[in-house]
């Protein structure tokens, strides 16, 4: 139901609204929680629930991040994302999906206003069919034939036809947004309006009563009365209403708005013109950062262009308002463009007068990118004297790391589980480790880059040669693990890849200290760049979209870490695993000495890691026998809990909780049980629910064996050793970046060789194709050369 107001704020706006207040005002107070509930209004009688504001109006926001706390909001539609590409008519798909996220933002509590253009063009779609109705039957009557010359159609009035369009245009908001159980109201204003001093009270009272009582104010210039836009108007730093965007932000300011979306036809800002070669997306825009931007023309309709855009963004952020201007005509984006906007994902220019101490994300990921570059040209003895330089910084610095690491556990005490608790601490013993590590990736690091592969003699004095390269620049995401950011520095460095680490904030103060000690080693030939680690408040899901910036994502943390970088990865490959349910096969031969051994190892020695056993498969010859009453008193003992798989349940008069699910990763001291009859019914267990990284049998019989090696398709299969053996550095690999269960690239552990990927050179002498066609002089080879020997030492 439209209500439609002007300025005036007139008594008879009231009085048509009352009917409706009284019938819908008390149904719209389920939105509101009673603890959000701070007093109740009373206006002709009628209560009315005010939501507390979540925040003081004063200063814009300072980060993307703090957008959900944005609680009135004010979205501005420019002509190009309302109207149909040939300007006659709206675009009804790409508004009913606007309309839609108003309403769900409106839904969660918070005020919203649209400020929309769109009345010239659905005017003009109906003064055409009009003028064009009226023609064809002038020109029955005159003619008498049925066959109607071709008309032209005159060159419509903008004012006229705004006049004839705002109608229809605001019942058609009406009845998007009745199906969401919101009512709109429209407001039409011109630039006097707010010169007024008498109507600009009026038009604040009205939005501000509209909004008490959960409108959707839907406000317009009166294009139909609107007099021609004066250049330079604008006069002792009050914007003057020349069009939507000038509206947008004088109303954002008046109204003490939290944010201000334009939604436009372009992405955002670019640093040149948009679709050139070197056209980039600015993502955070600067009050003086103007000289940066080319401005190119306006858009096909509509009376701004960007440049408009931009000086009525900054003027209101000036004001108070945070303001993103971004795309609201792409099909892949438009649906969620606004809600994606108020969670503080990355869309869209956003502007902030609050400029970083440090360089932006995208800023880093070019110096990773030139630094990895000048760290791959450096000689293989100068990257194992950067890796070596980094393992006597870990001894030599241990107070101040493990000064910096007990901060990190103090302000974790209580927020964090006793497992993630362990992974974050650090002590002397670990840092040892981490240098002795170190020291073996600066070992086997001396013909990593540059070593070939193969060599072909394609034809005489044409010789092809395939030589291992680095990848580029990796994206490092890790959790609660700051030992993991002087092994992937290491292996990085050893491969000669620029490196971006996003560290878990659980672990700021510890990764900020290895950080610098990274860079401190780099710095000994001049490549302090190529190891960046990010401190800003980058969401992963943005970081995942710098696609021409990231070579390859390694995600190390939890399994649903994983697999939320893996669903936001846009275009770049990720290398991990999403789960690590390690399976342990015990054999009907299987020995008593070793069976209580390994499954010992392999799940109370670190349950939390992504290596330890998850479920162990019995045969069922064993059950009832003296080697499965020691498995289970040696579990009782280590005070693991069992949960029982269906088919060990039914063997058991009183078994333990029966397994919610057979797919299950504890990351505790908790273990499946399952019973099975042989090992291929293990295998075919392991193939149904496991994850394909790490699974073990323990047997005696060495054709059983080689039989579970050769059919189970996990990235590690073992013999008669722990699960936990599963490990770049227990592999000799010195490090690992993770363990990858895709069968592409790299399996298993990765460490320096999985960093690696290849490149053809070839050297001729003045060598064409035509050459080698039917008639030509020269015939293909392909004889196959030695390649280098490798150094093993």
């Amino acid at each position: 139901m439209l209500s439609q107001v002007y300025c005036s704020g007139s008594q008879p706006f009231r009085q048509r609204l009352l009917p409706w207040v009284q019938s819908t005002a008390l149904s719209r107070s389920h939105r509101v929680q009673p603890s959000a509930i701070r007093h109740v209004r009373s206006w002709s009688n009628i209560p009315f629930i005010t939501v507390p504001l979540n925040r003081t109006h004063g200063k814009s926001f300072a980060h993307r991040s703090e957008l959900k706390h944005a609680k009135r909001i004010v979205v501005k539609l420019g002509s190009a994302v309302v109207t149909r590409g040939d300007e006659c008519g709206l675009a009804l798909g790409r508004l009913a999906s606007i309309v839609e996220q108003v309403s769900v933002l409106q839904n969660q509590g918070r005020e919203m206003m649209l400020v929309t253009s769109g009345a010239v063009a659905f005017g003009k779609q109906r003064l055409r069919h009009e003028i064009l109705l009226s023609q064809s039957v002038r020109q029955a009557l005159h003619s008498g034939q049925n066959q109607l010359k071709e008309m032209a159609i005159p060159v419509l009035e903008a004012r006229a036809c705004a006049a004839a369009g705002q109608s229809g245009l605001m019942a058609l908001y009406e009845a998007m947004f009745t199906q969401y159980s919101i009512c709109a109201a429209q407001i039409l204003v011109t630039n006097l309006d707010f010169h007024d001093e008498q109507k600009r009270r009026n038009l604040n009272g009205t939005l501000h009563e509209l909004l008490r009582m959960n409108i959707v104010p839907i406000v317009n210039t009166n294009d139909a009365v609107v007099p021609p836009a004066e250049p330079n108007s604008d006069l002792q730093g009050v914007i003057s209403v020349k069009d939507n965007d000038s509206l947008a932000a004088r109303l954002a300011v008046e109204m003490k708005t939290d944010l201000l979306i334009v939604l436009s036809d372009v992405e955002g800002l670019f640093d040149s013109p948009p679709g050139s070669d070197d056209a980039k997306l600015i993502d955070i825009f600067y009050p003086g950062d103007q000289q940066s931007v080319t401005f190119g023309t306006k858009s096909r309709v509509g009376m701004g262009g960007m440049e408009a855009k931009v000086k009525a963004a900054l003027w209101a952020l000036q004001g108070g308002t945070s303001v993103v201007i971004a795309n609201g005509t792409h099909p892949k984006v438009s649906g969620h463009v606004i809600t994606d906007i108020v969670e503080g994902k990355k869309v869209g220019t956003f502007f902030s007068e609050v400029k970083p101490a440090g360089p932006t994300v995208e800023q880093q990921g070019e110096m990773a990118r030139s630094g990895g570059r000048m760290l791959a040209t450096l000689e293989p003895e100068q990257r194992a004297e950067i890796i070596h330089h980094l393992a006597d910084l870990l001894t030599d610095q241990r107070d101040e790391i493990l000064l910096a690491n007990k901060k990190d556990l103090e302000e974790a005490e209580g927020r964090l589980a006793a497992p993630l608790l362990k992974r974050l601490s650090l002590s002397t013993s670990k840092l040892n480790s981490l240098a002795i590590g170190l020291r073996q990736i600066a070992a086997s690091s001396q013909d990593s880059v540059g070593r070939v592969l193969r060599r072909t003699r394609i034809a005489k004095n044409l010789e092809l040669e395939q030589v291992t390269v680095p990848i580029g620049v990796l994206l490092v995401i890790f959790e609660s693990r700051p030992d993991c950011l002087p092994q992937v520095a290491a292996l990085a460095i050893a491969s000669g890849n620029g490196l971006l680490l996003k560290g878990g904030k659980e672990a700021t103060h510890s990764n900020r200290i290895l950080h610098l000690l990274a860079q401190e080693a780099l710095s000994i030939h001049g490549v302090k760049e190529a190891i960046q680690l990010v401190n800003t408040r980058e969401e992963v899901e943005d970081l995942c979209r710098l696609d021409k910036m990231i070579d390859l994502i390694i995600p190390r943390g939890s399994s649903q870490l994983v697999r939320d970088i893996q669903k936001a990865a846009k275009g770049i490959p990720v290398m991990g695993h999403s789960e690590g349910i390690c399976h342990m096969y015990v054999d009907s031969e299987a020995s008593v000495d070793k069976v209580t051994r390994l499954v010992r190892d392999s799940k109370c020695e670190y349950p939390a890691a992504c290596n330890a056993l998850e479920t162990l498969l019995i045969h069922r010859d064993l059950l009832r026998t003296p080697l499965f009453d020691q498995i289970i008193d040696m579990l009782r003992v280590e005070q693991v809990k069992i949960h029982a798989g269906p088919k060990f349940a039914s063997y058991l008069t009183f078994s333990p909780s029966e397994v919610k699910s057979l797919r299950t990763e504890y990351g505790d001291l908790e273990l499946c049980i399952e019973v099975v009859d042989s090992v291929q019914e293990a295998i075919d267990h392991i193939h149904k629910y496991g994850s394909s990284h790490t699974d073990v049998i323990v047997t005696e019989n060495e054709k059983t064996a080689e039989f579970f090696l050769q059919h189970v398709d996990s990235a590690c299969v073992f013999w008669n050793a722990s699960t936990r053996f599963s490990d770049g550095y227990r592999f000799g690999l010195g490090a690992e970046v993770g363990i990858s269960t895709s069968r592409i690239h790299a399996r298993g552990p990765v460490g320096l060789e999985g960093l690696l990927t290849t490149k053809w050179l070839l050297r001729g002498q003045d060598h064409v194709v035509s050459d080698f066609s039917e008639h030509g002089s020269l015939k293909y080879l392909h004889e196959n050369l030695p390649v280098p020997q490798r150094n093993t030492n």
